[in-house]
């Protein structure tokens, strides 16, 4: 399935991925420190996303969360209204890196991405979050979604 051109000015495709599941892959080759996609949903207040999160939480991972912090009160819900943007896996060697501007939550890529390569970004979970294993399969992988202490 390919990515609408109105979200982004590159072509990008959903596609199965190594990490987990779906994953979000360049059509065309992308230059680096390029806006790449801007992550899209509905905007929601930090406790309706905790409410969001223990909901699916308690269907034992029946269902996927894209919950992604905008601010300090809150968050962008890619499951409602996202763009394909909400399947951009994590990776603890990232291509891309984020930029919170103006109410929005943006990406960008650091380095040349070659095209069929998949986008990714590090989540960044805080280190006394529950731990989460990744899976990104990285040489600088730190086994581990979350930041280290």
């Amino acid at each position: 399935m390919k990515i609408s051109e109105k979200h982004t000015r590159f072509l990008l495709e959903r596609r199965n991925s190594q990490i987990d599941r779906n994953g979000l892959f360049a059509l065309d080759s992308i230059p680096a420190r390029r806006q790449v996609i801007q992550y899209a949903g509905e905007k929601i207040p930090i406790r309706e996303a905790v409410r969001r999160f223990w909901q699916i939480e308690r269907t034992k991972g029946s269902k996927r969360m894209y919950l992604a912090k905008l601010s300090r009160g809150w968050v962008i819900d890619g499951a409602v209204g996202g763009n394909g943007s909400e399947l951009i896996n994590h990776s603890c060697d990232p291509n891309l890196f984020t930029k919170r501007e103006r109410g929005t939550i943006n990406y960008y890529s650091k380095r040349r991405i070659r095209r069929g390569e998949e986008l990714t970004v590090d989540y960044r979970y805080a280190p006394d979050a529950v731990q989460v294993p990744c899976c990104c399969g990285s040489a600088n992988c730190r086994g581990t979604i979350n930041l280290k202490r």
